[in-house]
């Protein structure tokens, strides 16, 4: 199938993107997580093409081979200028932690924009909730870490976070996808990069749920952090119609973990409506 990569050029960043899929098949958006790269949708993606659609995904600012600068952005607004570079109209949105954060955020800016939206294990403009004690003690091990430029010793507490759930062994997860993501947040932590100075929404999105009007699916790991089985709840009770998946024995990189399952439930969310461009 076609497969396109491009730059583009946006306020302060440069973000690598790339399509695959025909032309004419109905667009899905990718958005990554805050600790990987574009790459983290790699099993998923053969799924959603066997299945019809065109995939695109984008590495964030100074992400995977993006660039930025020091300058002011918000994360919604380059969602929004992926789509306009590729020429889409209207896609389906699917976002996993961070990525599902801009996504909603791009949603309720420019809701004409999306059919359906799809939240993996993310977050809400405008809402937090304090970690877990355990929880809490693995990000202070990871920024001590960071502060001491232990970059492989911050690796493998992210890993341990993010990948495995807190307080879970290494080996509940495939060891190929735990070093996937282990290579691509240990690049992420490297001296030098930048990734821009992400500006909150004008308006959060915590106090917006009930003008989501798409097709909204909410899934979480059963595994995850507090916080995020938190958000997962607010998002599915504030949406009208959403629905709410909760995966056992699953943590935070949704995609990366079971991503059969993930292409699953996006057909079965996306196949009844109408074809989109």
């Amino acid at each position: 199938m076609p497969n396109e990569r491009s730059w583009i050029d946006v306020p302060g960043a440069r973000l690598a993107a790339e399509v695959e899929g025909d032309p004419g098949s109905p667009p899905i958006l990718l958005v990554h997580s805050a600790v990987v790269n574009r790459r983290s949708w790699d099993e998923v993606v053969p799924h959603l093409l066997d299945a019809g659609y065109r995939v695109i995904r984008y590495d964030m600012r100074g992400f995977g081979e993006s660039t930025a600068q020091d300058v002011a952005f918000q994360g919604h607004a380059d969602v929004l200028a992926v789509l306009d570079h590729v020429g889409v109209g209207r896609a389906a949105i699917v976002g996993n932690s961070m990525g599902a954060h801009f996504a909603l955020d791009a949603v309720l800016a420019e809701p004409s924009r999306f059919v359906a939206y799809a939240w993996l294990g993310g977050g809400i403009s405008g809402f937090d909730k304090e970690p877990s004690p355990e929880e809490q003690a693995l990000f202070d091990a990871e920024q001590a870490a960071e502060n001491a430029a232990d970059w492989d010793l911050a690796t493998d507490l992210d890993a341990q976070i993010w990948m495995d759930g807190a307080g879970q062994p290494p080996a509940r997860v495939r060891p190929e996808v735990r070093a996937a993501f282990k290579r691509m947040d240990r690049e992420l932590l490297e001296p030098g990069r930048v990734y821009g100075n992400r500006q909150k929404a004008d308006r959060p999105a915590i106090g917006r749920l009930g003008e989501v009007a798409i097709p909204t699916l909410v899934v979480v790991g059963e595994l995850d952090t507090v916080g995020t089985r938190a958000s997962a709840d607010l998002l599915a009770a504030g949406v009208a119609g959403a629905r709410l998946v909760r995966l056992p024995n699953v943590a935070h990189m949704i995609g990366m973990e079971v991503p059969d399952t993930v292409a699953s439930m996006l057909v079965e969310l996306l196949a009844p409506l109408p074809r989109w461009s």
